[in-house]
């Protein structure tokens, strides 16, 4: 039987953290991923539109196997500098690899697009790198949801985004996702209330998800927002022991969780990314069966997080809340 883990997040994979930072008058935010140990990692790119730092590392034939943190952040291009916030907090912590004298940190990260959700955009200086840092100070078992981190500046279609997260947990092995919900298309099935994720909901997380009344009826969508301007983010994580190859084919299989939550998705106007972390605490009994039920797991943890970070987030800046649709 699947059922969620006790907080039903990313953070019930045990040594994987979370932490959130956010600048309020921007209206943006980060999100760090914080392994307690190195993690193997691995990444998706989906999106016609990503931004992103440090994927080819995670190419399967690549040095590199195991990174130190992940950063997702708000601020197109400007928030990749989260990324460096994140290195410096864990370059503190001695964690790294060791290189001479100092220590280097490997921490990729993906960016969204939230420069027109609201606030003034004539800063000094770009607070991104700062808010990696505090979000990697941050980083715990319990973290926000909704309006935070990465979610803050995040809308969702014609709704407000948010960071949201799911967990499952399947003969002994653990799987969650962490989401920063920001797509041009739509997570609701039009004329509804009903998430088109509503299928996939476990322990009310989404309050109760009701089947539509009709068969959702295929209808033109209106592109409103330019080239670049979206973008979902998420991170898997499982304690799963896995190869390089074995996590690229969950991080492929988890983006099948994107297409269940979100119509359309992987839009020319999006720069939908998955990273995986595995912890390897637990290896796989069937390297085939197995990883067949943990990439489908993953894939609904991610289709779960999504639709909750968009049900979590509050209206901002004008843009209505879920709760707010009657």
């Amino acid at each position: 039987m699947i059922r969620p883990g006790p907080r039903n997040s990313i953070t019930d994979v045990a040594g994987i953290l979370v932490g959130n930072a956010e600048a309020p008058e921007l209206t943006t935010g980060a999100t760090a991923v914080i392994p307690e140990r190195p993690a193997l990692a691995a990444v998706e790119v989906r999106g016609g539109g990503p931004g992103t730092r440090e994927t080819k590392a995670l190419a399967p034939g690549s040095t590199v196997q195991e990174v130190h943190g992940i950063a997702l952040a708000g601020g197109s291009a400007y928030g990749l500098d989260a990324a460096g916030g994140v290195m410096h907090w864990l370059r503190g912590q001695g964690r790294g690899f060791a290189i001479a004298s100092t220590v280097v940190p490997i921490v990729p990260a993906a960016i969204l697009f939230d420069l027109t959700t609201g606030g003034p955009k004539d800063w000094d200086q770009p607070p991104w790198w700062a808010l990696g840092h505090a979000a990697a100070a941050a980083a715990a078992t319990g973290f926000a949801l909704g309006n935070a981190g990465a979610g803050l500046g995040a809308r969702a279609g014609t709704l407000k985004g948010g960071l949201g997260t799911a967990s499952a947990v399947w003969e002994g092995i653990t799987v969650g996702a962490l989401a920063a919900a920001n797509p041009v298309g739509s997570v609701v099935i039009p004329g509804s209330r009903t998430f088109w994720a509503w299928p996939f909901e476990m322990a009310g997380e989404l309050g109760g998800q009701t089947p539509p009344a009709a068969a959702p009826v295929p209808e033109a969508y209106d592109f409103d927002r330019p080239p670049g301007s979206s973008t979902t983010l998420a991170v898997i994580a499982t304690d799963a022991g896995l190869s390089r190859g074995q996590a690229q084919r969950i991080a492929l299989m988890a983006h099948d969780g994107f297409a269940r939550a979100i119509r359309p998705v992987h839009s020319p106007l999006d720069g939908d990314t998955v990273f995986v972390l595995a912890t390897g605490a637990r290896p796989l009994a069937d390297p085939i069966h197995d990883l067949a039920q943990l990439g489908m797991n993953a894939a609904d943890c991610a289709a779960r997080a999504i639709a909750r970070g968009v049900y979590e987030a509050r209206g901002l800046a004008g843009w209505p809340a879920y709760r707010d649709l009657r």
